[in-house]
């Protein structure tokens, strides 16, 4: 049983499940963007209508009541609200925020806001993006006319979704939009997305005192393929880019030194200004957590590729550290070809609690895709995917004996939907969505995570 109170959730995102991208003035993201460009998304798919969210949201909300969740985290789409990013909001954008968290509230369903999950509005873009410093700004403005409007009935906040992936994804290796290969201006992405969440912390903070506010960050267990100098290196840097340049910043106010130096040689630090760490650590009341897979790393020339690859031609996200190598540990792996091992999460909250403050803790966001098919009877059949949730929330519970503070969980996702650069060719969903109909048809897994949920803890070994 997990304890009294225990938040049982799951999440998505805006671009990936709303569609109707020109409906009641929503503005052009960045992704909007990408995604017409040819090469972008696997199958040239897009997201103008993904699953139907904005139009059908309220049987999704039934749906998610039938699944026995006290807790739905999503995002707001910012173009759909400021349509420029900056300046006039959208009433008609903010309005349907106000349906579906007064959806959510009439079925008991704790709304979890997400201000941020990657969707730019594209005239930010136009204007440098997050790479410029002014968009941190124009971020902490949105938040405010966000938290504004659904601040008395949403309690709980995140700010931005994933920093890493905005920054390293969308200006590194371009694999996500806006789809640029500028590794310097994605160093200094990273630190404007860490400033935005600073920024907005304070804007919220200024309005009520009663919000609930953390950041949130996805995480990776690294391992070195061997004791060798160069993939114990190999382990470090991989380990300060994708988790201590974040974790630092946010719980202590400081960026690495030794990430910091990795970084040397690509752009100095002359966009770190006086005052912006204090900012990016202002207190928050909680950390999110993403957490899939555990990376192995290797810094030895010609080491064996992992099976997870980017699905379209992209450049490295590991700015400073391209020479680093992903291999295979020798572990199932999911569609994604990401490596299944739950042992990676324990080893991360133990971290947490062990190297940083003390701060309550939420899995934010935990699951994975596999190969999905709708049987003759109607009914999907996903036992990988149960047993993956299954075994990270053993570890979750285990981790709440041993006195780490995790109050929820959230599985990733509620549905099936556009999967970014993947398209709709990968399922994370606990319901199966079929696109051409879109009929929702519940997973295996959801039946078993409904009755987890409302038990309050698992009732046995995963079948």
């Amino acid at each position: 049983m997990f304890p009294t109170g225990f938040v049982w959730g799951a999440a998505t995102s805006a671009y990936q499940i709303e569609g109707a991208v020109t409906a009641d003035g929503r503005g052009t993201s960045v992704w909007d963007t990408f995604v017409s460009r040819p090469g972008s998304v696997v199958g040239g798919e897009n997201a103008d209508v993904a699953i139907d969210h904005y139009n059908r949201y309220r049987d999704d909300v039934r749906l998610m009541a039938d699944l026995g969740l006290t807790a739905y985290r999503f995002s707001v789409s910012w173009p759909r609200i400021q349509p420029d990013g900056a300046g006039e909001i959208n009433a008609k954008g903010l309005d349907f925020y106000k349906r579906l968290v007064d959806e959510l509230l009439s079925y008991g369903i704790d709304p979890w806001v997400t201000l941020y999950h990657w969707d730019l509005p594209q005239a930010l873009e136009d204007a440098g993006g997050w790479p410029a410093r002014d968009t941190s700004k124009r971020f902490a403005d949105f938040a405010a006319v966000v938290h504004d409007g659904l601040g008395d009935r949403v309690r709980n906040w995140s700010t931005v979704n994933e920093p890493w992936c905005a920054a390293f994804l969308g200006y590194a290796s371009g694999e996500h939009a806006p789809g640029r290969r500028e590794p310097a201006a994605a160093v200094r992405a990273a630190h404007h997305l860490n400033l935005a969440h600073g920024l907005a912390v304070q804007a919220m903070r200024a309005q009520r005192a009663d919000s609930l506010i953390g950041g949130c960050v996805n995480l990776y267990a690294i391992t070195p393929a061997s004791d060798s100098e160069a993939d114990r290196d190999a382990a470090r840097r991989i380990d300060g880019l994708q988790n201590r340049f974040f974790l630092d910043a946010l719980l202590t106010g400081a960026y690495p030194e030794d990430v910091l130096e990795d970084l040397r040689e690509i752009t100095d630090t002359g966009f770190i200004q006086d005052g912006d760490l204090g900012t990016i650590a202002a207190p928050i009341d909680m950390l999110l957590i993403n957490y899939y897979s555990r990376f192995t790393v290797s810094g030895t020339p010609g080491g064996a590729q992992s099976a997870a690859a980017a699905p379209t031609d992209s450049g490295s996200p590991w700015v400073g550290s391209e020479h680093v190598g992903f291999v295979n540990g020798g572990r199932p792996v999911t569609a994604m070809g990401w490596e299944i091992d739950d042992s990676g999460l324990n080893e991360l909250l133990v971290r947490l609690t062990r190297e940083y403050p003390p701060i309550p803790l939420i899995i934010s966001e935990n699951g994975a895709a596999f190969e999905d098919e709708l049987t003759a009877d109607d009914r999907v059949h996903d036992p990988d995917r149960l047993a993956y949730i299954d075994a990270h929330l053993r570890t979750c519970h285990a981790a709440i004996e041993a006195g780490i503070p995790l109050q929820g969980y959230f599985a990733w996702s509620l549905m099936d939907n556009f999967e970014w650069a993947w398209g709709y060719d990968k399922r994370f969903g606990l319901v199966y969505v079929d696109y051409p109909t879109q009929r929702r048809i519940l997973k295996d897994s959801a039946l078993w995570y409904a009755e987890t949920a409302r038990h309050g803890g698992l009732l046995g070994p995963a079948e």
